[in-house]
């Protein structure tokens, strides 16, 4: 989340007027995140998140983002709901903006992930794959190989600006992944960004799962990759092995992955950390400066990218051989 978009306090005061949810009370910014603009709501009947797209979230996307967050609470998974307006819409546009209402979920996310907490992800996140099987929409990952490509391109020479060296080693690791990128695994609806940040817990049980605006089609091993990478390092960039295990095994506990997924899962974990090394890197060049919005360190996936690079088997993972 983040504030890119100002918006007016006359604005905000017309547009919740088309909403059955009282008058509002208050609002102000959100600064954590890096893609949307995004303000806590108060109105005299609660909380709400409103949301205006702005950067990579194109709007013809926008109708599955918030169906599928519809279609996912009506079969039991928590996450936040759209709110339609007086007409029945979720979806409007706000400060030349598209923009929606989110309904506030309880909870709060772990700056510090546990071991229990891992294992809270693992089984949300095989249970949100399973729940969302027979999601009628479909939507292409376009930060996969060929968007991680076309990223790279608008980068540039400014790869190395940030990083030095950096644009030989993207160079190498796609031209890996052209050749190693797996095209046969299960697939179905994935989160594609499911970090601490997006998942809430009450204690240790999660509360909910939030902020699917990169959800799409793609390989369901794909968004393990991508939590291995954001659950199981710590501070200091060691990999965690025990924190790999709990969400692995809490995840197959509920779904058993297959033994090419498991065999290719060093693949694509080396994919999901080239793909947050490549945003990164963007985000950092091309931020205004004065936008309300936290940029994070290219550096954090460069060295997670490294040690994947290094993995030979899920052994590394936490798991026996497949």
């Amino acid at each position: 989340m983040a504030v890119y978009t100002d918006v007016s306090d006359e604005e905000l005061e017309s547009f919740i007027e088309s909403y059955a949810i009282g008058a509002l009370t208050s609002f102000k910014g959100i600064a954590e995140g890096v893609e949307n603009s995004n303000y806590l709501v108060y109105t005299e009947d609660g909380r709400y998140i409103l949301t205006l797209y702005e950067k990579r979230v194109s709007p013809e996307d926008l109708p599955y983002f918030l169906a599928l967050m519809e279609h996912l609470a009506a079969r039991g998974l928590s996450c936040p709901l759209p709110v339609r307006d007086r007409e029945g819409s979720a979806l409007k546009e706000l400060a030349g903006r598209p923009a929606a209402l989110i309904t506030f979920l309880e909870g709060l996310w772990v700056r510090r992930p546990g071991i229990e907490h891992c294992t809270g992800l693992g089984d949300s996140l095989a249970r949100f794959h399973l729940v969302g099987s027979d999601f009628p929409m479909t939507r292409a990952n376009d930060l996969s190989l060929p968007g991680w490509q076309s990223v790279f391109a608008e980068i540039g020479g400014g790869a190395d600006q940030v990083i030095p060296g950096l644009a030989g080693l993207i160079t190498k690791e796609l031209q890996y992944l052209e050749k190693a990128w797996p095209e046969d695994l299960p697939v179905g609806v994935i989160h594609a960004d499911l970090f601490p940040d997006n998942v809430f817990f009450l204690g240790d049980r999660v509360s909910g799962l939030i902020d699917f605006y990169f959800a799409c089609n793609d390989m369901l091993a794909y968004d393990i990759a991508v939590c291995l990478n954001a659950w199981c390092f710590e501070t200091d960039g060691s990999f965690n092995v025990t924190k790999a295990r709990a969400l692995l095994e809490a995840y197959e506990a509920v779904r058993p992955l297959t033994k090419a997924e498991l065999d290719l899962l060093p693949t694509l974990a080396r994919g999901a950390a080239l793909r947050f090394l490549l945003t990164r890197t963007y985000d950092l060049i091309n931020t205004d400066a004065n936008a309300l919005v936290k940029t994070k360190d290219p550096n954090e996936y460069l060295r997670k990218l490294r040690f994947h690079q290094r993995v030979k088997s899920t052994r590394e993972y936490g798991l026996k051989e497949a």
